[in-house]
């Protein structure tokens, strides 16, 4: 039986290093795909979605090209926009290396294509096409070239379109090479995206980020290696959850267990009870510390209180209190986390506890942080046996995982997946979702999930939603935990009344009522 993939394997989605990109390509060339043929077909889907645009191009284009296919790629896009009567120039910031590109800038100037000998003026009002590196970027650039750009971005004086990679950024880590990089209004990712384009780092340079399809085959894609999808709201209409049954009573509706707050932070047990109300789960239990507790009914009377957290002198919460007395093996999914502050000794009572719980253990938070402090450290992971969610954001994840290296917050992610047999949501501007073998990439995602609370309010959510799923698939799939990290962002985005996390608990709620999403638009 084939494997069911979301979203689908396709040039929209798929995210690739570069050199995963070159390897492709060259399976492309060897299949008999002409260089000729692929450096035309980019230059032409380039060329036809500007003229989609064509107030960027009412006082004409400047086109730098580079050495490489990358300025060959320019090329032709130069070629295309003065046929089409533009007023088009061109400017070669390096002497051309490659004789393809030699070829196309020869028959630009036999064409009447003015060829530029000094840099173009930046107060100009043309379109700038940044066609001078790509994805072939391994090192850094000339600053005064960078320099020239950026001063045409900031001067606001035209666009600055950039052809696959901003000059001056490494494809892979989404980071200048030396201390700047073009910024460009635009940026074209031709043929699949890659991986530096979407990290947070890479979001100051990029601009509007599109995907030009050049027809990388499915069967190539398929065959990539840890496949690294970007998912964005377009995909929430592609979730396909289960369907719960008409007669299902709550206990078939998932059962879940927070352990959340303290009399440090009362709060972060209200947001997370909130989360897992919205996601509509049946039997929702919490244990709380006693200053929430004595208050819970008036506010979520839905809530079943299964015991009370006492705390100590500086507040934080007791989980040895909380966990010796109830029996966990009644749950679907267990959340730990927010808002419980932090004790070592506390934590190195309690842990053998969630150890052995068989459910779906979600970790948030300072139940993180007292991982990252005690005795057993990370190696926490290895000792379970059941599946383990972890919602870290970069200085909790760098906390708990210091010797875990990577170009990119995904090889993160994926590293520290694969090393401690866990699924990571790597907290970000685009979040990251990702088990041993995949990632999902979350991109153009609304900016307001990343504020105090909203973190609580997704520990609980994913637990309800979880404890749901996990009455109709005894082993739900990392690409569960993405779905709905999505949706929690979506929800946000959808948020009328405000973005603050009770407001947009209160969408979630909406959202979830027709849970299985068929009727979102």
């Amino acid at each position: 039986m084939n494997e069911i993939v979301w979203p689908t394997i396709d040039s929209e989605h798929l995210i690739v290093d570069s050199k995963q990109m070159l390897i492709l390509e060259k399976e492309m060339f060897s299949d008999g795909m002409p260089q000729e043929a692929l450096m035309e077909k980019a230059g032409i889907q380039i060329s036809r979605w500007l003229l989609k645009k064509k107030p960027l191009l009412k006082h004409g284009i400047t086109v730098f090209i580079g050495p490489g296919h990358n300025g060959g790629d320019g090329a032709v896009i130069a070629r295309e926009l003065f046929l089409k009567g533009f007023y088009v120039q061109v400017w070669c910031p390096f002497p051309i290396k490659k004789t393809l590109t030699n070829n196309h800038l020869n028959y630009l100037t036999s064409i009447g294509v003015t060829k530029l000998v000094e840099p173009p003026d930046a107060n100009g009002k043309e379109l700038w096409i940044d066609a001078v590196f790509g994805n072939n970027q391994t090192r850094k650039v000339d600053e005064k070239l960078i320099k020239v750009f950026n001063q045409k971005f900031h001067k606001k004086s035209g666009k600055v379109i950039s052809i696959d990679i901003p000059t001056g950024l490494c494809p892979d880590k989404g980071e200048p090479f030396l201390d700047d990089a073009v910024k460009a209004d635009y940026t074209l990712a031709i043929g699949l995206y890659k991986i530096g384009l979407t990290q947070d780092s890479a979001l100051p340079f990029i601009g509007e980020l599109h995907h030009i399809d050049v027809g990388v085959p499915i069967s190539k894609l398929s065959n990539v290696d840890k496949k690294i999808f970007k998912v964005t709201y377009k995909d929430i209409k592609n979730i396909d959850l289960p369907s719960l049954p008409k007669n299902s009573n709550k206990y078939q509706r998932g059962r879940t267990l927070l352990i959340a707050g303290s009399e440090k932070y009362p709060g972060a047990a209200y947001l997370a009870l909130k989360g897992a109300i919205a996601s509509g789960a049946g039997f929702i239990s919490a244990v709380l510390p006693g200053i929430v507790a004595e208050s819970i009914w008036q506010v979520a009377p839905e809530i079943v209180l299964k015991g009370t957290m006492q705390c100590n002198q500086n507040g934080n919460a007791s989980l040895l209190s909380a966990l010796k007395n109830i029996d966990l093996s009644a749950f679907d999914s267990l959340v730990v986390g927010p808002g419980i502050g932090i004790d070592s000794d506390d934590w190195q009572k309690s842990k053998d506890y969630l150890i052995d719980f068989e459910g779906l253990l979600i970790l948030d938070a300072d139940a993180l942080n007292r991982i990252s402090e005690s005795k057993l450290g990370s190696k926490f992971f290895l000792e379970r046996e059941s599946k383990t969610w972890i919602t870290p954001h970069s200085k909790e994840f760098l906390r708990l995982f210091p010797n875990i290296k990577s170009e990119s917050s995904v090889g993160l992610a994926l590293n520290a997946a694969k090393e401690f047999n866990i699924s990571v949501l790597l907290k970000g501007a685009n979040s990251i979702v990702a088990d041993n073998k995949k990632a999902w990439q979350l991109f153009g995602t609304d900016s307001q999930t990343a504020r105090a609370g909203l973190g609580d309010l997704l520990s609980g959510f994913v637990a309800g939603s979880a404890a749901i799923d996990l009455t109709f698939c005894k082993n739900i799939t990392t690409d569960f935990f993405a779905k709905y990290v999505l949706l929690h962002s979506f929800a946000a985005s959808k948020s009328k009344t405000g973005s603050n996390a009770s407001a947009i608990g209160d969408e979630l709620s909406k959202l979830m009522r027709n849970r299985k999403m068929r009727q979102i638009s």
